[in-house]
Protein backbone atom coordinates (compact mmCIF):
# COMPACT_ATOMS: atom_id res chain seq x y z
CA UNK A 1 0.00 0.00 0.00
CA UNK A 2 0.86 3.72 -1.00
CA UNK A 3 -0.09 6.70 0.01
CA UNK A 4 0.76 9.10 -2.50
CA UNK A 5 -1.93 11.68 -0.66
CA UNK A 6 0.17 11.89 2.79
CA UNK A 7 1.07 15.07 3.52
CA UNK A 8 -1.43 16.95 1.27
CA UNK A 9 1.14 16.92 -2.11
CA UNK A 10 1.03 19.17 -4.38
CA UNK A 11 -0.24 16.86 -7.51
CA UNK A 12 3.94 16.29 -9.22
CA UNK A 13 4.96 15.37 -6.09
CA UNK A 14 1.88 12.93 -5.48
CA UNK A 15 2.62 11.86 -9.63
CA UNK A 16 6.52 11.54 -8.86
CA UNK A 17 5.76 9.11 -5.77
CA UNK A 18 3.61 7.03 -7.49
CA UNK A 19 6.43 6.90 -10.10
CA UNK A 20 8.95 5.72 -7.72
CA UNK A 21 6.14 2.98 -6.27
CA UNK A 22 5.32 1.32 -8.97
CA UNK A 23 9.08 1.29 -9.82
CA UNK A 24 10.22 -0.60 -6.85
CA UNK A 25 7.22 -2.68 -7.31
CA UNK A 26 8.23 -4.38 -10.21
CA UNK A 27 11.21 -4.58 -8.88
CA UNK A 28 10.42 -6.51 -5.94
CA UNK A 29 7.82 -8.43 -8.27
CA UNK A 30 4.80 -7.39 -6.31
CA UNK A 31 1.91 -8.38 -8.04
CA UNK A 32 -0.79 -6.04 -7.04
CA UNK A 33 -0.56 -2.61 -5.32
CA UNK A 34 -3.03 -0.25 -3.25
CA UNK A 35 -2.58 3.46 -4.30
CA UNK A 36 -4.27 5.82 -1.48
CA UNK A 37 -4.94 9.31 -3.09
CA UNK A 38 -7.76 10.30 -1.52
CA UNK A 39 -10.72 11.76 -3.77
CA UNK A 40 -11.57 15.44 -2.43
CA UNK A 41 -13.88 15.19 -0.03
CA UNK A 42 -13.75 18.45 1.21
CA UNK A 43 -15.84 19.44 -2.18
CA UNK A 44 -12.36 20.83 -3.57
CA UNK A 45 -9.11 18.67 -4.53
CA UNK A 46 -9.46 15.56 -6.32
CA UNK A 47 -7.02 16.37 -8.96
CA UNK A 48 -4.49 13.97 -7.49
CA UNK A 49 -7.03 11.22 -8.34
CA UNK A 50 -7.91 12.07 -11.56
CA UNK A 51 -3.66 12.77 -12.65
CA UNK A 52 -3.30 9.35 -10.96
CA UNK A 53 -5.70 7.25 -13.25
CA UNK A 54 -4.57 9.42 -16.24
CA UNK A 55 -0.79 8.34 -15.23
CA UNK A 56 -2.06 4.68 -15.14
CA UNK A 57 -4.31 4.73 -18.02
CA UNK A 58 -0.78 5.89 -19.71
CA UNK A 59 1.10 3.14 -18.36
CA UNK A 60 -1.58 0.49 -19.31
CA UNK A 61 -1.37 1.72 -22.52
CA UNK A 62 2.81 1.67 -22.44
CA UNK A 63 3.03 -2.19 -21.08
CA UNK A 64 4.27 -0.76 -17.78
CA UNK A 65 1.25 -2.01 -15.58
CA UNK A 66 -1.22 -5.15 -17.24
CA UNK A 67 -4.39 -3.07 -15.44
CA UNK A 68 -6.37 -1.23 -12.97
CA UNK A 69 -9.29 -0.64 -10.58
CA UNK A 70 -10.96 2.47 -9.76
CA UNK A 71 -11.85 1.79 -5.70
CA UNK A 72 -15.45 2.52 -6.52
CA UNK A 73 -15.17 -0.42 -8.89
CA UNK A 74 -13.11 -2.94 -6.74
CA UNK A 75 -16.17 -5.39 -5.79
CA UNK A 76 -16.61 -8.54 -7.06
CA UNK A 77 -19.44 -7.66 -9.70
CA UNK A 78 -16.30 -6.02 -11.73
CA UNK A 79 -14.90 -7.82 -14.36
CA UNK A 80 -11.53 -6.97 -13.83
CA UNK A 81 -11.61 -7.60 -9.57
CA UNK A 82 -13.32 -10.95 -10.15
CA UNK A 83 -10.52 -11.97 -11.75
CA UNK A 84 -7.92 -11.16 -9.46
CA UNK A 85 -10.77 -13.26 -6.94
CA UNK A 86 -10.41 -15.90 -8.88
CA UNK A 87 -6.25 -15.77 -9.08
CA UNK A 88 -6.44 -14.96 -4.69
CA UNK A 89 -9.63 -15.87 -2.97
CA UNK A 90 -7.21 -13.07 -0.46
CA UNK A 91 -8.43 -10.29 -2.27
CA UNK A 92 -11.98 -10.39 -1.12
CA UNK A 93 -10.43 -9.99 2.68
CA UNK A 94 -9.10 -6.61 2.00
CA UNK A 95 -10.86 -3.97 4.12
CA UNK A 96 -11.78 -1.61 1.19
CA UNK A 97 -13.40 -4.87 -1.50
CA UNK A 98 -16.96 -4.21 -2.17
CA UNK A 99 -17.24 -0.71 -0.09
CA UNK A 100 -16.97 1.49 -3.12
CA UNK A 101 -13.65 3.55 -1.88
CA UNK A 102 -13.65 6.17 -4.37
CA UNK A 103 -9.99 7.06 -2.36
CA UNK A 104 -8.11 3.98 -3.56
CA UNK A 105 -6.68 2.42 -7.01
CA UNK A 106 -5.74 -0.92 -6.97
CA UNK A 107 -2.72 -1.34 -9.53
CA UNK A 108 -2.30 -4.62 -11.24
CA UNK A 109 1.38 -5.34 -12.43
Amino acid sequence: MVNLEEGLPTVNVGLLRLDRALASARAEGVPLLKLIHGYGSSGVGGELREEVWKALDRFKRNGFITDFIQGEDFRLSDDASWALVKRDKTIKQDRDFGRANRGITIVVL
